[in-house]
């Protein structure tokens, strides 16, 4: 593994702001949900980044240091912030590539920064002008996810937060709109709307879109089986990312199995993907 690092290494450089966005190729977000430990983490990252590095898919490491928005109070929320945060900046220094983990409080912001280069707001948590202006004060690259209750149009107001704060380097993320008590929808005019309202690069979440939240069970659901369908009309819509979760095995998953994609089928997608995109240049 040491050898396959320090290949990699130096193959691939650490990507700013603007080479991150503006670039032919769509940009990549993608890992698992949460950080269970530091073999899967550096695993997941060693296969992805040969797998953009060979497609020139700009690529950020995904990988929360912690999960504070679970159903159950038993559910997993992390292996230890200090720890969880140190395997991220492991990943980012081994195998220089950026990183990117969720934030939940104004303290979360300071905690994390160190460690990554771009700081996630949550969809539940884009209003919060206390925790967009935290982030934004890091000088990080700041992921705002719509809420699933908001309109695109109106994410605009989130994004003036972290401009007004004095950081312009902010990504917007659609994940599906709430469809009843336990769904969630893909307006995909969403995207062009936020990308001239907002004036910012927008991704689309294609998991967490598939997410069948609020079962009786207090375990989320999701409808993997569309992750191809959802990516897809995303770059076909002209998406400037995508933001993936995946994972060796699903089904082992401590968070948000139900609507990961397993690890060794992303490599087709990604394929049919940048198709996809060259046919669109």
């Amino acid at each position: 593994l040491v050898e396959k690092i320090q290949k990699i290494k130096t193959t691939i450089p650490m990507k700013s702001f603007d080479e991150l966005t503006h670039q032919d190729m769509f940009f990549l977000l993608a890992g698992p949900c949460v950080i269970e430990g530091e073999e899967m983490a550096l695993r997941i990252a060693e296969h992805i980044a040969r797998l953009t590095e060979r497609l020139h898919i700009p690529y950020v490491f995904k990988g929360s240091f912690k999960k504070a928005n679970r159903s159950r109070l038993d559910s997993f929320t992390g292996i230890g912030d200090e720890k969880a945060l140190k395997i991220l900046d492991q990943v980012r220094h081994e195998f220089h590539i950026p990183v990117v983990t969720d934030i939940h409080s104004p303290e979360d912001a300071d905690k994390a920064a160190p460690y990554v280069d771009v700081l996630q707001i949550p969809a539940f948590l884009c209003r919060q002008t206390d925790l967009l202006v935290a982030a934004a004060r890091t000088g990080r690259i700041v992921n705002i996810k719509k809420g699933q209750f908001l309109s695109p149009d109106s994410m605009r107001f989130a994004a003036d937060k972290v401009r007004a704060s004095g950081n312009e380097k902010i990504l917007l993320t659609e994940r599906g709109t709430t469809f009843g008590y336990q769904d969630l929808v893909v307006d995909f005019r969403g995207i062009r709307i936020m990308q001239e309202s907002c004036a910012c690069p927008v991704v689309v979440d294609v998991t967490h879109s598939l997410q069948q939240p609020n079962q009786a069970s207090g375990v989320t659901g999701g409808q993997p089986q569309l992750i191809e369908t959802i990516a897809k009309a995303g770059i076909a819509v002209g998406a400037d990312g995508l933001f993936i979760e995946t994972h060796p095995d699903p089904s082992v998953a401590k968070s948000d199995g139900a609507n990961m994609l397993r690890l060794d089928l992303l490599e087709g997608l990604l394929e049919k993907l940048v198709r996809i995109r060259q046919a669109l240049r």
